[in-house]
């Protein structure tokens, strides 16, 4: 199969102060996911199981070093072998291009050009699905119109207020797109754009030549209303990540055997970095339910309908419910957790514990240290 049908250009352009405190000091993108997954996990393995292997990834400054740490050299996704082109920028050059006058997407041009591939895919950082972008290229092929755009049919509440919605005539093609808040007649369910767009290359580097908008995926959602379009409605699971509820939902929908088969038992596989570890240990006291628990921990108290990521200890008599734990975290003798976010490399004190509420999640901070229980988000 031939490498270079399509390359791939991957933004990092969306952030919400509403995943505070848990994108202070990572991009939205590489939250934890499911134990030992991360967000950014599910375009790359789109990518990769596409067989592209020339990738544009766009970036903020400020945030780029848990993206590297994750990323290594790419060889999990095929991104270092032979022939295969990546290239990261950052979001800010933009800005500084056009505050200088220049054109904003000329590395991004000169990226498509270099990888002579007749067909581009742009993907945003945002959304958790398994999106085959081969049947999307079969679609876009042939309907041979300039820009192909996959959207999910999703109910009111998953939508946050800057996503962007279809408007479809009766063809699929896209009669209208607008902001969600700016939606005028409000329904139970939308056509959201799922930020995933397949062009034709050269229909793509005349477009960008004379643009000075300082977002691709802005851009792109501008030219929908003009350009002759498609669509292509994805079917599986969908996670749309905006705020810590949504974050914490998708998470514990991974609980659900029909959302976990749906998202990573699909045809298309899910490819996370490879770590060598130990197996998790189980002591006989344990009592774990419902709940998914990564490689390297240690578990000896209580767990239930939670996810604990790699390298985590739930000690003697501790109690962790309806949690999400990441890596390299400690819930120390009789501590209790429930309903709370516990981010990675976090000790909690013996006795200790860390209580929230459906509607009140508990988050602890990265490498914090928690010696006082907390309860909906006040000490005691």
């Amino acid at each position: 199969m031939k490498t270079n049908r399509m390359c791939a250009i991957i933004g990092n352009e969306h952030e919400y102060a509403d995943l505070l405190p848990l994108t202070a000091e990572r991009p939205l993108s590489t939250l934890y996911f499911d134990c030992k997954y991360r967000i950014l996990d599910f375009v790359l393995s789109s990518v990769a199981n596409a067989n592209i292997r020339s990738v544009f990834m766009i970036v903020n400054e400020g945030r780029i070093k848990s993206i590297f740490d994750h990323l290594g050299g790419g060889r999990e996704w095929g991104l270092d072998s032979i022939g295969s082109y990546q290239y990261i920028s950052f979001y800010q050059d933009f800005v500084h291009k056009k505050a200088q006058g220049q054109p904003c997407f000329g590395d991004i041009i000169q990226f498509l050009k270099t990888s002579k591939s007749p067909y581009t895919v742009y993907l945003t950082n945002k959304f958790i699905c398994n999106l085959d972008l081969q049947a999307v290229l079969k679609i876009h092929q042939e309907q041979n119109n300039e820009i192909t755009a996959v959207f999910k049919r999703m109910p009111a509440d998953k939508i946050a207020p800057d996503d962007q919605i279809l408007k479809l005539k009766d063809s699929s093609q896209i009669a209208d797109v607008a902001t969600y808040r700016d939606v005028k007649i409000k329904k139970e369910t939308y056509n959201l754009s799922l930020g995933a767009f397949i062009m034709k290359t050269s229909w793509l580097i005349d477009s960008l030549e004379n643009s000075q908008s300082l977002s691709l995926e802005e851009f792109l959602f501008n030219k929908l209303k003009h350009a002759k379009n498609s669509t292509y409605e994805y079917t599986g699971y969908v996670s749309n990540v905006y705020d810590i509820p949504s974050y914490y939902q998708a998470n514990m929908d991974m609980l659900n055997i029909e959302n976990y088969n749906s998202l990573l038992f699909s045809s298309q596989k899910v490819i996370t970095r490879t770590k060598n570890e130990v197996a998790t240990y189980f002591s006989s006291e344990s009592d774990v339910k419902n709940s998914q628990v990564a490689t390297g921990c240690r578990i000896e108290g209580t767990v239930a309908n939670s996810l604990i990521s790699r390298r985590t200890l739930i000690a003697q008599k501790a109690k962790v419910e309806q949690a999400v734990i990441m890596g390299s975290s400690r819930v120390s003798e009789k501590a209790k957790v429930k309903y709370a976010i516990i981010d990675k490399n976090v000790k909690i004190d013996p006795r200790v514990e860390i209580i929230g509420s459906p509607d009140n999640l508990v988050i602890v901070k990265k490498n914090s240290h928690v010696t006082e229980s907390v309860y909906g988000g006040k000490k005691k």
